[in-house]
């Protein structure tokens, strides 16, 4: 491994320079008091936690819970599928979409009653189509939570309705939501403020409204969830979109959740702009040979969301930089923020002439390896 050559601090403080809008030096840097017992703020696509607030306590969390069953029911399901309502669903407590027993309905249109109304009968009719009952389903849901990493999270259900064992945390669910919202039907759904679905019988359609008032209040708002039961108290996962970048916002036991959602958006959005660290087309080392100067060049670009005093400790390394041998693995730039990785970029190895090897020195370097032990 080899340090790069470049003070990658000094582009990145130049190009947040740039990227800044003028009005940014004005806003309040401090991170926001919120209401809620416990936070957190992501960034979408790099997973980035921005903020946090007890964001790894295990807390009810009321029908927050359905953004893991609807992703479930996406990634697993047929969303044309016909789904009949059985009498576990037909009047189940709580939230309701009003389903009626042996009603056929849709599995995408159950969708949109679960993520808009928070329906309870809509989850378990998912639930028991999916995942052959509520048990199933539910083991489904921590499967997935397994595989996506939320070590503070444990379904018993598909609705979020107080169990003793069905818990997660504000960082494994802003963890999830920024999965889910990489799914472009899910995106779609929880961005719908107002959704019609057939209604068997009736001469008019089901017309349901989104119960997320952010989709109206706050500026380039995009979905996701409310939550409410009496043990969870009230709950919010909420995100916006700017300028084509993406934050979720999660708050629990949050009596201001409205605004506190507001709050850690822009938040997120006015402290934590995207900084290009490395542009695709740039070298990113020179090393100089008997034969000339090999360089290093990234083949793709690389952004990140960074405070403007976090850009110095920005470094680079090169990794696997010989890639000499078609057999190697390939050239790597790891970049890190105070020494914990946030990504890497592909490189491109360009060498002068001279010090390209020949198809025959290829083989002979195959062969004293495989036979002599030297290293490949």
């Amino acid at each position: 491994m080899r340090r790069g050559i470049f003070l990658w601090w000094v582009i990145g403080l130049l190009l947040l320079g740039m990227a800044m809008p003028p009005v940014a030096a004005a806003v309040d840097t401090e991170p926001p008091q919120v209401s809620a017992q416990a936070a957190a703020l992501i960034d979408v696509a790099s997973g980035r936690i921005l903020y946090e607030k007890h964001a790894d306590q295990r807390m009810p969390i009321a029908s927050l819970t359905k953004i893991m069953t609807a992703i479930v029911a996406i990634e697993r399901g047929n969303l044309d599928d016909e789904v009949v309502v059985g009498p576990n669903a037909y009047r189940k407590e709580g939230s309701s979409i009003y389903l009626e027993l042996g009603e056929r309905m849709r599995l995408e249109d159950l969708l949109y009653g679960l993520m808009l109304r928070s329906g309870n009968d809509a989850a378990v009719a998912i639930a028991e189509h999916v995942g052959g009952s509520v048990e199933g389903f539910a083991y489904l849901m921590n499967e997935k939570a397994r595989e996506l990493g939320l070590t503070g999270t444990h379904f018993t259900n598909p609705h979020g309705l107080d169990d003793g064992e069905h818990y997660s945390t504000a960082r494994d669910l802003a963890v999830l939501t920024a999965y889910a919202l990489k799914n472009e039907t899910f995106r779609r759904i929880v961005s719908t403020r107002v959704h019609r679905a057939p209604w068997p019988g009736k001469p008019w359609d089901r017309v349901w409204h989104n119960k997320n008032k952010l989709l109206h209040l706050y500026e380039g708002a995009d979905g996701v969830k409310t939550g409410y039961t009496k043990l969870a108290r009230r709950c919010l996962v909420a995100s916006a979109t700017r300028d084509g970048r993406q934050l979720a916002a999660v708050v629990l036991n949050a009596p201001d959740d409205w605004n506190d959602t507001a709050a850690l958006l822009t938040y997120g959005f006015a402290h934590f702009p995207l900084v290009e660290l490395v542009r695709e087309g740039d070298i990113v080392e020179e090393e100089q040979t008997a034969h000339g100067v090999v360089r290093y060049r990234a083949l793709r670009a690389f952004t990140y969301p960074l405070a403007a005093d976090e850009v110095e400790h920005v470094t680079s390394s090169i990794e696997n930089g010989t890639s000499r041998f078609p057999w190697e693995p390939p050239a790597v730039l790891r970049l890190e923020l105070s020494g914990t990785p946030i990504g890497t970029v592909p490189l491109a190895v360009e060498r002068p002439e001279g010090d390209r090897l020949t198809f025959s020195a290829y083989w002979r370097a195959f062969w004293r390896a495989l036979f002599e032990g030297g290293r490949l």
